[in-house]
């Protein structure tokens, strides 16, 4: 298996159920405000997403997405970084024990 493919899994079942996987997701004050019912449908639409094609998802990762929820465009971005400090980018992240992942919800004005 190729590293965008081993990445491109990685990133599909760590954004579908984080429980198992080295990382956490962060969710900005905008996403926030629009309350808990909202919060949870976003996170809903989140995991669900699965709708990548060559002009949304151009390096095959799957660590990208952006759809409208009510009237509010949403972001969502996964980073890899060596450890749970997140001070250095991780050289590897088709290796889980040497990736950290982080999935970043924000509003797309919050970019």
């Amino acid at each position: 298996m190729d590293y965008t493919t081993k990445i491109k899994e990685l990133n599909d079942s760590f954004r579908k159920d984080f429980r198992g996987h080295r990382g956490n997701f962060v969710v900005t004050r905008g996403v926030v405000d629009l309350g808990q019912e909202a919060f949870a449908d976003i996170m809903c639409l989140v995991q669900g997403l699965d709708n990548f094609t060559p002009d949304n998802d151009p390096h095959g990762e799957h660590d990208f997405g952006s759809f409208m929820y009510e009237a509010h465009r949403i972001f969502w971005k996964i980073d890899y970084y060596s450890d749970e400090t997140c001070l250095w980018g991780s050289e590897a992240p088709h290796d889980p024990a040497k990736s950290y992942r982080v999935l970043t919800v924000m509003l797309a004005e919050e970019y």
